[in-house]
């Protein structure tokens, strides 16, 4: 267990709080999912808010540029103002910048991999790169595409992971299959955001029982 849930779980406990309460009042708390063998272990010298591009770099990341979106509330509907999210993914070919993945697979030079943002002080984020690509696991499974995000409120630090609704391989995950619920952590698709040819907007709200 990883000690994020743990976290989440001793906060919960201490205000009183359950997740049945939390579904009364209409705000279902995120669930937490697995932090996965490739945390990054070197990160880029950028880590901000536009993964399709590096300094020094000669173009925009290969693969579906998206714009993930969302806002960062506690289970009483209440922003969580400066929200830290801890981000990191596979690149459109389904690889990890990371040494554990030693797949034959190649790295994008202009793929930035991973990104701390802040929330705005009502709780908005929102970041630019590009949807990941699915990967092969050991007994011949294969992950969806999907986004890692550590969270850190004020109370309360939460591990998850987004996926992207509608993606078939979903529902054959067997990290996926245990979200509760799992429509906590599928992404909803609404189109363009920006003018940019070819972007599409995904919003993702996540939910801390505590904040």
């Amino acid at each position: 267990m990883s000690q994020s849930i743990v976290l989440s779980r001793r906060a919960l406990i201490g205000t009183g709080v359950s997740l049945v309460a939390a579904r009364a009042i209409g705000a279902v708390p995120t669930s937490a999912q697995e932090l996965g063998p490739f945390y990054p272990v070197i990160r880029p010298l950028e880590q901000d808010a536009d993964l399709t591009r590096v300094k020094n770099g000669k173009g925009v990341a290969s693969g579906q540029v998206i714009d993930v979106f969302g806002r960062v509330t506690d289970a009483a509907g209440r922003p969580v103002p400066q929200a830290r999210l801890d981000i990191w993914q596979a690149n459109a070919l389904g690889r990890y910048d990371h040494p554990g993945d030693a797949r034959d697979v190649p790295l994008d030079p202009n793929f930035q991999g991973s990104a701390i943002i802040v929330a705005d002080a009502d709780g908005n984020y929102r970041f630019r790169t590009i949807k990941p690509g699915a990967y092969p696991i050991p007994g011949d499974r294969v992950r969806p595409p999907h986004i890692h995000v550590d969270v850190t409120g004020r109370k309360e630090r939460l591990t998850t992971q987004m996926y992207f609704a509608g993606d078939p391989l979903n529902e054959k995950d067997f990290i996926f299959a245990v979200a509760n619920p799992k429509s906590s952590v599928l992404a909803k698709s609404v189109g363009a955001v920006t003018p940019e040819p070819g972007a599409v907007g995904w919003q993702w709200d996540i939910v801390l029982a505590v904040g």
